[in-house]
């Protein structure tokens, strides 16, 4: 055969085969043919990690240790951290629906910088409806969290010592599920070769669930038994990590020494977002009124207080709401632990002092934390408002209008006018008339203390007879720490106390026994043993008293302002004495609230009888009818520094914390501390220059004397004869309310005892009828 022929078969015999290949090609990797099995996909490619040191900068710190077993940081190495969180130059967008609408939904097409870029994002999104639920419940948390993740590890690797060329992060691993065969990809935070350690942390409390699977595949598998796992919390582990971390170690099991190969490590660190240098204070940025007077330089509060109270749903539905929906897309580990971990039922005032740079208030709040989200968390705003409110209320008016009084006698002096008007006024009245229920009912036969207490009076003709009396609340001794340009308010407990007391209107069934003074001096130590303990118990814890609560303690940290004015800011002093409350008026659902509505509920119950009591002596049956309240005065002292180092160590610590984050408070366990800067200068912004005001307050009257058996008159009383004009308030019934605690005292608050929360009188009354036999 010619070379050229056999040449031309061979080019043809080749194309043969290339077409055939391409042909089986194109089966094999295009459409599937019945019959021949797909290609598996390729496997992802597992990313090798880099020194964590690299990673993160860490330089000329040598590698340390993890902790042996579970562990705890020490209290004295609590600290906070620093990280950029974009979205807070954002956070206090408040657009309009037209600006919503003109926005559309296409957000790449605007800057970073730009509002709008939100806008779009909440109209693109279909879950949120409320922008500004959207803006501070997701889209800040978002546009900060790998920031504050990063912060954390770096300074985990730091401060732990994960530095050298053993310690990798960011490396993935296959965790293969031996029950299952499934395969997971895990990426490691930090893993040691040759120690044999794995560590994963987190910024929050709370483990994340798309990790969980990989996490358990890696306790069951039998590849990985010599290795041991630790997780590094930043705050104070959830039920749910506390859940997951045991059923980690029930898997892995022990070590070849014994030990457990899962372990946690509580690092206690909290983390402080700031926005963007030079955004501090730019156009977008939210103000708050909690504890600012919002004039001067004071134009606005900034901090972590606002920001978790702000957050707070205003009840419980709508708290289950937002938590199932940041659930489902799982946002809810990116909260602060603002949203569903505060009980802000327990929320309470407790430091207010010269902020940082000489500019506006710091303060810091006290609440409850709480495991179960959904149980606790809302009503947060409404808290905070009342206490703020509250604070400048008390610094407005006189202390001489502080009073309150519900009198059968006396339907025209219950509350001051301008006291009225407020809710604080409102507060006090109402707690005055839950008094006399809570008295009604531990008074009542058919309880032990109320049998007890009926057994124990004089008797006529086998009945229990006592006198009318009057009872009112008034604090304990209050126990606060000034120092270093702010009070510490530590405690502040309320006591009861009563004395013998008739008024002219009569209640139902007429005047009562004509004790002799003896008899009514025992009916009223019989009161003092076995009824007081228990209103006195519900006053100070119970649920209803707790805004009672609330509005003292504003009332102890306002007095600490008034009486250190000369070194207050301008907008505050301007406050003081102005008898100006048009900032601070009732709020809804109270708006048209009057403290003569309180008046004739009180009435009614006064003389129609609310609670009704049967007691037999064997023959006649009587039904006993009672009412009242009385409400006032208000004693002081204070914690000498070698108690508050002993005490309260780490609380100057802890209010520094709390000024710009949430902080765990050390020195009350389970209670979280956050607060904020009246001018708005926390998050690291910087202050501007506050105008110069000489103006001085109006000297608030302070009183001199000293507590005595029984209370000073209340402005208005309730004794003597009916319309007979009062003294315009109580004398000092116990002298200053705290002192510095160093050797020369300086009282904090002397104009305070005399009217702190006063109360006008009113008594609380037994009457008896005879009915028939049984009834």
């Amino acid at each position: 055969m010619k070379p050229a022929r056999i040449a031309r078969r061979w080019r043809a015999l080749r194309n043969s085969l290339l077409a055939l290949a391409c042909a089986t090609a194109v089966t094999m990797t295009g459409q599937s043919v019945a019959g021949v099995a797909e290609a598996a996909p390729a496997p992802p490619k597992l990313k090798p990690g880099k020194r964590c040191d690299e990673m993160y900068g860490v330089k000329n710190v040598p590698t340390g240790g993890l902790p042996v077993g579970d562990a705890s940081r020490a209290v004295d190495r609590w600290d906070t951290y620093d990280y950029t969180n974009p979205g807070l130059q954002f956070d206090g967008l408040n657009p309009t629906k037209a600006e919503l609408d003109a926005a559309g939904t296409d957000y790449k097409k605007y800057d970073h910088s730009d509002p709008r870029r939100i806008y779009a994002r909440f109209n693109a999104q279909q879950r949120w409806k409320n922008f500004g639920d959207y803006l501070t419940k997701v889209y800040i948390p978002n546009q900060g969290y790998d920031a504050r993740g990063k912060a954390f590890m770096g300074k985990v690797v730091r401060e732990m010592g994960l530095t050298g060329p053993d310690w990798i992060c960011e490396k993935e691993f296959y965790f293969v599920d031996p029950d299952t065969g499934e395969r997971h990809v895990r990426r490691l935070d930090a893993y040691n070769k040759r120690s044999r350690e794995i560590v994963e942390v987190k910024s929050n409390g709370s483990p994340d669930g798309r990790e969980k699977p990989a996490d358990r595949a890696w306790a069951k598998n039998p590849g990985w038994r010599s290795y041991r796992y630790t997780y590094v919390f930043a705050e104070n582990q959830t039920r749910d990590a506390k859940n997951f971390m045991k059923e980690l170690k029930t898997t892995a099991g022990k070590d070849t020494l014994g030990r457990d190969r899962v372990r946690t490590y509580d690092y206690q660190s909290h983390h402080k977002g700031l926005p963007p240098k030079g955004t501090e204070n730019g156009p977008y940025r939210a103000n708050s009124t909690t504890m600012s007077p919002g004039n001067g330089a004071s134009t606005g509060s900034r901090g972590s207080g606002n920001q978790v109270i702000n957050q707070s749903p205003p009840n419980p539905r709508t708290l289950k709401d937002q938590l199932d929906r940041l659930g489902k897309t799982g946002e809810r580990a990116l909260m602060n632990r603002g949203l569903g971990g505060i009980d802000f039922t327990t929320l309470d005032l407790r430091y207010i002092g010269k902020g940082k740079g000489g500019k506006g208030l710091d303060y810091a709040f006290s609440a409850k934390s709480v495991e179960d989200e959904y149980a606790a968390g809302w009503g947060g705003q409404e808290k905070g408002n009342l206490i703020s409110d509250a604070f400048f209320t008390w610094l407005a008016l006189d202390p001489s209008t502080f009073w309150v009084n519900l009198n059968p006698d006396e339907p025209n002096r219950i509350i001051d006018a301008g006291f009225g008007k407020t809710d604080a006024g409102r507060v006090l009245l109402e707690a005055d008339l839950e008094l006399k229920h809570d008295i009604f009912k531990a008074m009542d036969p058919e309880t032990e203390a109320g049998r007890a207490f009926m057994n124990a009076l004089p008797k006529r003709n086998g009945f229990p007879c006592w006198a009318g009396f009057r009872y009112w609340i008034e604090p304990e001794t209050a126990v606060v720490r000034e120092q270093d340009g702010g009070i510490h308010i530590l405690d502040t407990p309320l006591k009861l106390s009563t004395v013998p007391q008739e008024t002219t209107t009569q209640p139902p069934g007429g005047k009562g026994c004509d004790l002799t003074e003896a008899e009514t001096q025992q009916s009223d130590r019989v009161l003092d043993r076995y009824i007081t303990p228990l209103v006195a118990e519900k006053v100070n814890n119970g649920d209803y008293y707790a805004d009672l609560r609330r509005v003292y303690t504003a009332r102890v940290a306002a007095e600490w302002v008034r009486q250190n004015a000369a070194d207050m800011p301008a907008e505050y002093r301007k406050i003081i004495n102005s008898n100006d409350v048009k900032r601070w008026p009732l709020r809804a659902p109270h708006q048209d609230w009057t403290g003569r509505q309180v008046w004739e509920r009180y009435y009614k119950a006064f003389t129609e009888g609310t609670f009704k009591y049967k007691w037999s002596n064997g023959e006649d049956v009587y039904v006993y009818t009672v009412g009242g309240v009385d409400f006032s005065k208000q004693p002081k002292a204070n914690m000498n520094p070698v108690r508050f180092r002993t005490e309260q160590r780490y609380k100057p610590r802890t209010v520094g914390f709390a000024v710009d984050t949430i902080a765990d408070d050390p020195n009350k366990q389970g209670y979280l501390m956050f607060g904020g800067n009246s001018a708005g200068h926390s998050e690291g912004g910087t202050p501007a220059p506050s105008p110069t005001d000489t103006a001085q307050p109006t000297p608030t009257p302070t009183g001199t004397g000293k507590p005595t058996p029984t209370p000073s008159e209340p402005a208005p009383t309730t004794g003597g004869t009916p319309g007979a004009t009062p003294p315009p308030g109580p004398q000092d019934p116990g002298g200053d309310l705290a002192d510095t605690g160093s050797s020369a005292p300086v009282g904090l608050i002397a104009g305070i005892a005399a009217v702190a929360i006063g109360a006008g009188g009113a008594l609380v009354w037994w009457r008896r009828r005879r009915v028939n036999s049984g009834s």
